[in-house]
């Protein structure tokens, strides 16, 4: 079985044709991973150097190497290292359509000198090993390179390109390279079956490759009977490491950057530019240190009044407001931490330094987008300040006179042509108008200041955001109907004992007894005077309960739809803190920063009939590819790499998971059932505090020196440049 070799090519490279120069390549040799592909090879080229820019630098090289390998993820560096890989030229001696095929020999025949063309010997110092002082093919890399350091692995490793052929694809013509030999194992190889992939180098800020996180065929549950070929096909192991592959495309950019960032002397940008942005990285430093000082001085004064009960109290009644406060002096105090260089390991590979800015922006795009809707919430309400304190008044008036008076004398009389005992609604009806009254006169206080906590709250939001003028109307509805949560708790408080009270008194008549110790109910013999004591109490208290769950089912329903208002609003808190905003203005500029999957499109495909004995199998069954190849064997086959991209949806709703998942089916049965039986008060409540509960936590608070804060906030500033 001969050799499969790919060949993940750089399209810049073959949008120009090289000249008769060698140009040499930098890379990464991948080996299958897979002991039944042993002799599948994928060389993932990175970037080239024409070897007179190479020739200046040759005794630091094997250094400049070992740095960058260095500076490269862990898990590549596991499985492969970046390393010389081979050269690539288009010297006339290489004719492809003709000599190539008479330099063709069986695997571990040695090619002679002048199969290689005018491919002098360079340094004078072999690849693989030393056939009298060199290999008799011609192939030879720097000297200069020492035996010792092991981390290289260019001894047994090396390939010949040549250029010779020009592939039309779509607008561009690209010149796709021919394989010559390769030298692997200790052997020269020249007869291989050859995918060439060309693939867009990944850069920052604009595209990266990346696959998907789970195979999608595992999670699709099939209604037949899944046939025999399709479970052999999902069990075959792919011919080459995609997730390695990937990996190295990914990072061919800053293994570029950082080669010649050794080779050549760093180039002074504009000194303008650098002084403007130094300025501006002082000035926001010293801005955030004046911010950081009003902090820390408001939160040692309330350090020391922590133990007061008027601070308990508030902290109790306003404590939507009390956890968006915290969370806002967090996202200020901790801004500098976040934009902190993490350093060039971050950076080495286009999909991590994707992933580290995103997660690094996400906190100052979320502050921006708060306070710019805060702004246009804010500025709005300041100048209808006058209409909308008057509108709120007026609503309060009404729901307080037309709704709950005359809602409670209606459940007096005989409400919908229900005789109710008139004793007990009455009772009831005097407890609720008294407690509304009470209630109402204190709203008179209120009134004469209500148009300053409005224009408090627009200005609030005019300089915090949007979300801290929400929590404080959410904490001002639940105070303001304070009265009908607490007549809705003492009603639900009757009725719910009563209902347990009519099921024991059931269960007397019926001979159960519940056992605790067992969770359920066992037969049990009661005496006569048990039964007439039951028999007493029963017919009153089933009689009653239709009075008092006509007064419950009305303060219920009042009590659920004020609890829905701050449903709602606490929702928008949740869904204004979890909006990744910088993530969707990214995914409508540049798509190809959130890629998910990739696909190949095949350029062209040729056959080889003078070897029909070798199968060329594809490596990429698992992904899609766009057109179909023909069953002819093949030893040569051209591909563009391609990337499929995220839908808005995929993008988003990961981040609202959070948000929703206080609801689930159980506990909305399990609300209900209170509910029902009373011994819930509230059904919102519940789930709207978990949906509160879901917002960003608060980071812990920080006190560090002023000037220790200003280095940190400037510092920042200026790392924000340098990547």
């Amino acid at each position: 079985m001969r050799m499969k070799c790919r060949v993940w090519w750089p399209k810049e490279l073959s949008l120009t044709e090289p000249s008769h120069s060698k140009s040499f390549l930098f890379g990464w040799f991948v080996p299958s991973s897979s002991s039944s592909s042993a002799n599948s090879l994928d060389v993932l080229v990175a970037f080239a150097c024409s070897e007179s820019s190479l020739s200046d630098s040759l005794p630091g090289l094997q250094g400049v190497l070992c740095e960058t390998n260095e500076k490269m993820p862990v898990s590549l560096q596991e499985k492969s290292t970046l390393s010389l890989l081979g050269y690539y030229t288009a010297d006339t001696d290489h004719r492809c359509n003709g000599e190539l095929s008479q330099v063709r020999m069986e695997e571990g025949d040695e090619p002679t000198s002048s199969s290689c063309g005018n491919a002098n010997a360079l340094y004078g110092q072999d690849i693989c090993g030393k056939s009298s002082g060199q290999w008799t093919c011609g192939c030879h890399i720097l000297d200069r390179f020492s035996e010792k350091d092991k981390r290289i692995p260019i001894r047994n490793s090396w390939i010949q390109l040549v250029c010779c052929s020009h592939e039309k694809f779509g607008r561009d013509t690209f010149c796709i390279p021919k394989l010559h030999h390769i030298h692997w194992n200790g052997q020269i190889v020249s007869r291989c079956d050859v995918h060439f992939v060309l693939y867009e180098t990944p850069t920052y800020g604009a595209h990266h490759f990346s696959l998907p996180f789970q195979n999608s065929s595992e999670q699709v549950k099939a209604p037949f009977k899944i046939p025999k070929w399709v479970e052999e096909l999902q069990q075959k192991q792919p011919l080459c490491d995609m997730d390695t592959v990937i990996l190295a495309i990914n990072s061919a950019t800053a293994a570029r950057i950082l080669f010649w960032r050794h080779l050549e002397p760093k180039r002074s940008s504009s000194w303008f530019f650098a002084f403007m942005w130094h300025l501006f990285a002082v000035s926001v430093a010293l801005l955030s240190t004046i911010l950081y000082v009003i902090l820390q001085s408001l939160h040692k004064v309330l350090s020391y009044a922590s133990s007061s009960w008027i601070y308990i109290t508030l902290t109790n009644v306003f404590n939507t407001a009390g956890l968006n406060i915290q969370i806002r002096c967090s996202q200020i105090l901790y801004w500098p931490f976040f934009l902190q260089d993490r350093g060039i390991r971050s950076l080495s590979c286009v999909e991590y330094a994707e992933k580290a800015a995103l997660q690094r922006h996400f906190m100052w795009s979320s502050l921006a987008a708060d306070v710019l809707l805060g702004n246009l919430f804010g500025l709005a309400l300041l100048y209808h300040a006058e209409s909308a304190s008057s509108w709120v008044l007026n609503f309060a008036d009404d729901v307080t006179n037309k709704l709950l008076r005359s809602g409670c004398v209606w459940l007096m009389g005989v409400p919908a042509g229900f005789k109710l005992n008139t004793e007990l609604a009455g009772v009831l009806g005097m407890i609720s108008l008294n407690a509304i009254q009470i209630w109402s006169t204190l709203w008179i206080f209120v009134r004469f200041h209500f148009t300053f906590f409005i224009r408090s709250l627009a200005i609030l939001g005019i300089i915090f955001g949007a979300t801290l003028p929400a929590s404080l109307a959410k904490d001002f509805i639940a105070l303001a109907t304070l009265h009908v949560s607490t007549i809705h708790c003492l009603i639900s408080l009757l009725y719910s004992t009563q209902i347990q009270a009519i099921a024991s008194l059931w269960r007397l008549f019926r001979g159960l007894k519940w056992n605790p110790l067992r969770q359920r109910f066992d037969s049990y013999e009661y005496t006569v005077k048990q039964h007439i004591v039951g028999s007493l109490l029963f017919t009153p208290l089933l009689l009653l309960l239709p009075t008092t769950s006509v007064f419950y089912i009305f303060f219920s329903i009042l009590a659920t739809t004020i609890n829905l208002i701050c449903i709602l609003i606490g929702l928008t808190i949740s869904v204004i803190h979890a909006t990744p905003y910088i993530k969707i203005f990214l995914w409508f500029v540049r798509p190809g920063r959130f890629p998910s999957g990739i696909w190949f499109d095949v350029v062209s495909c040729q056959g080889d009939a003078s070897d029909s004995s070798d199968n060329f199998d594809s490596p990429f069954e698992n992904f899609r590819v766009k057109k179909v190849i023909s069953r002819e064997k093949s030893s040569l086959m051209v591909s563009v790499l391609h990337s499929n991209f995220m839908t808005l949806g995929e993008v988003v709703l990961p981040h609202y998971k959070n948000v929703f998942s206080g609801i689930s089916r159980s506990s909305v049965a399990a609300s209900a059932y209170g509910v029902l039986t009373g011994k819930s008060n509230f059904l919102s409540p519940r789930i709207g505090s978990t949906l509160v509960a879901n917002s960003p936590s608060p980071m812990p608070w920080i006190c560090i020196p002023c000037k220790e804060y200003w280095s940190l906030g400037r510092d920042s500033i200026l790392a924000c440049r340098r990547t």
